[in-house]
């Protein structure tokens, strides 16, 4: 099945006992067994749920894996990956990494023991040079929140292959309708479903996709028992917007395209980050392996008064965390999402002051970009 028609059917099948079309809310805790030892395939509500399980094997079916498994929020998601690891574990992870994932492993995760490596996915070599005799695990975002740089998922796949090592990859940005990277041999692939997969600003969740046996066996195991599962509700709302995914992605696609072409040509903007523009330094790297560039565009303005007086001065574009919904947002990463990031590392990887992130909605496009004139001109 092509991914339109995937969206709308994988997963899901009339309900067996009306016919009901979508899938119900199985809004339950536990289920009655009809003789000690029987059960129908279900017994407690944090185990298993029928909407939940729809959902799974939906989002399964999109990144192209066997198994998947959602989770209460996109970092419960990140926390459930990262118990895969033990103490003297050595992880090496994407230096421009969401502020809310560089927290946890910092703040949390490193006082169990594991060690954390931050470099540059982007550059193969750099990330070949971080390896140590103890590392089991590469952890990666690509593109990248908010720079936009794009790790090449074929040579990190060889490389980790090579040294079996362990691979994910945060494809919250691109959503799988823009990008599979288990088809790139990635291990496990993860999301942040609030954003794109959900896209309309409601529900908060998360989800690890594989087609690893062994993997899936422990993700399910840790699922199970850390209990971060999302409620039926939520699983129904989620799997009510994938029925549309394609049709948004291509709208917030179109839209930041437009936006980037125009913006490229404005002096009052230092520099933009779009893996959509031809003066994106892997523009042809995010052509080989996207099939579009996605609604977040990033821009310089060159300093955080110019930012602060830009975000202040949208009226379309409202000033907000997150990302990917139908409406569009701005944020000033530096003082909202990557607040948590130090600054010597921010400075590594270009995250200034100046910064802004522009998530893209599917309002219409002349009106988004009259906003964002009329934003700079308060400059």
């Amino acid at each position: 099945m092509k991914f339109a028609t995937k969206q709308i059917h994988a997963g899901q099948h009339p309900e067996e006992t009306t016919g009901a079309v979508i899938t119900p809310i199985f809004q339950t805790s536990t289920y009655s067994n009809g003789k000690l030892g029987e059960t129908k395939g279900f017994d407690y509500g944090r185990t298993i749920n029928p909407t939940r399980s729809a959902l799974q094997n939906n989002l399964a079916a999109l990144e192209n894996g066997k198994y998947g498994f959602c989770f209460s929020s996109g970092m419960a998601a990140v926390q459930a990956v990262i118990t895969l690891f033990k103490p003297g574990d050595h992880i090496i992870c994407t230096d421009n990494v969401y502020g809310g994932t560089y927290r946890l492993f910092e703040q949390i995760i490193k006082n169990y023991g594991l060690e954390f490596s931050y470099v540059n996915t982007s550059d193969i070599n750099e990330t070949k040079k971080a390896i140590k005799n103890n590392t089991k695990f590469i952890y990666v975002e690509t593109p990248t929140n908010p720079m936009l740089n794009i790790t090449d998922l074929s040579s990190l796949n060889s490389l980790a292959k090579e040294k079996k090592i362990l691979t994910c990859v945060d494809n919250t940005f691109m959503s799988p309708y823009f990008q599979n990277p288990l088809d790139f041999g990635v291990d496990i692939v993860l999301h942040s479903s609030t954003k794109y997969i959900n896209g309309h600003s409601d529900v908060i969740g998360g989800c690890l996709i594989t087609s690893d046996d062994k993997i899936a066996e422990q993700l399910k195991f840790i699922q199970n028992s850390a209990g971060a599962v999302p409620a039926p509700f939520d699983c129904w709302l989620i799997m009510r917007s994938t029925k549309t995914l394609a049709q948004r992605m291509k709208a917030h696609n179109e839209n930041a395209v437009a936006i980037c072409r125009t913006l490229e040509k404005d002096k009052r903007i230092s520099k933009i980050y779009y893996p959509g523009s031809e003066s994106h330094p892997q523009f042809e790297l995010a052509k080989k392996q996207m099939r579009g560039s996605g609604g977040i565009i990033s821009i310089e303005l060159g300093s955080y008064d110019k930012a602060v007086a830009f975000c202040n001065g949208l009226k379309i574009f409202q000033i907000a965390e997150s990302l990917g919904g139908v409406e569009s947002l701005v944020c000033h990463p530096v003082s909202m999402t990557h607040g948590s990031v130090p600054k010597e590392l921010r400075d590594k990887f270009g995250l200034t002051d100046g910064l802004v992130r522009l998530s893209v909605g599917i309002e219409d496009g002349e009106d988004l970009m009259e906003d964002i004139n009329n934003a700079l001109s308060k400059l």
